[in-house]
C-alpha cells in the first residue's frame, strides 16, 4: 500500500534524526567535560579581576568550545522541531491506517482515552533535557512513553519509566493549548538535578 510506504519512509526519516540528535547529544557532553576539566561553565569570566585573561584556565580552549556547545544547541533545537514534525507525521500517517481497519465508534472511543491529560508540568529547568525537548510550563501530558490515564497511579510509575530508560527516547503527548504535540524526551545526567530537569504533578478530575 502507498500508505504503509509513506509510513515507513517518515518512521526512517524520524530515526535518522534520532540518530542525529544522539550525535549532538553525545557531542554536547564531550564539550562539556572540556568545560569541566577547566572548572568554568558557560558564563563564567575568563578575565581575572584586573582584566587579564585568567592563567588557570586554557581561555582559548574555553572560548572555542563555548562557541562550539552554542552551534550545537542551535543545531538541536533545529532538529528538534523537525522531530516533533516527523513525529506528527508519523502518527498523521499510523492514525489513518488505524481508521480504515477501525469502526468509527472504536476510533472515537480510542481517541478520546489517548488524549486525557493526566500530569501538568508547573517546573521546567533552563537548559536541562525536558527544556531540549521542547517541553514548557503548564503543558499538559496525555502520554508518557507507555504510561497515559488509563495505566497511570501515581509519580513513582513516571519515576521508575525514568530511571529505567537513561539515555532512551521517551515520546510525550502533550496538549498544549489546543494543540496534541509529541516531543521526543532523553532522560540523562545533566549539570542540575534529577534526569529531566522538569517537575510534574497529576491533574485532578475536574481539572481535566
Amino acid at each position: 500500500m502507498v500508505v504503509d510506504m509513506e509510513l515507513q519512509e517518515a518512521k526512517d526519516y524520524v530515526l535518522q534524526l534520532m540518530k542525529d540528535k544522539d550525535k549532538i547529544e553525545s557531542d554536547l557532553k564531550d564539550l562539556k567535560e572540556i568545560l569541566d576539566s577547566n572548572h568554568v561553565g558557560m558564563d563564567d569570566q575568563l578575565v581575572d579581576s584586573e582584566g587579564y585573561p585568567r592563567t588557570d584556565i586554557d581561555v582559548y580552549q574555553v572560548r572555542h568550545t563555548r562557541h562550539k556547545i552554542i552551534c550545537l544547541r542551535n543545531d538541536h533545537k533545529a532538529l528538534m522541531r523537525k522531530i516533533e514534525e516527523g513525529l506528527h507525521k508519523v502518527h498523521r500517517l499510523a492514525g489513518n491506517q488505524v481508521e480504515s481497519y477501525s469502526t468509527p465508534s472504536t476510533s472515537y472511543i480510542q481517541e478520546c482515552a489517548s488524549t486525557e491529560p493526566f500530569l501538568r508540568v508547573n517546573l521546567v529547568s533552563a537548559g536541562s533535557p525536558a527544556e531540549m525537548a521542547g517541553i514548557q510550563v503548564e503543558d499538559l501530558i496525555i502520554e508518557f512513553g507507555s504510561i497515559d490515564c488509563r495505566n497511570f497511579r501515581s509519580l513513582k510509575d513516571i519515576g521508575t519509566l525514568v530511571q529505567n530508560s537513561r539515555y532512551k527516547t521517551i515520546n510525550v503527548k502533550i496538549k498544549r493549548g489546543s494543540n496534541i504535540i509529541v516531543l521526543a524526551l532523553i532522560p540523562r545526567p545533566w549539570v542540575g538535578n534529577g534526569l529531566l530537569g522538569c517537575n510534574v504533578i497529576p491533574i485532578e478530575t475536574v481539572e481535566r
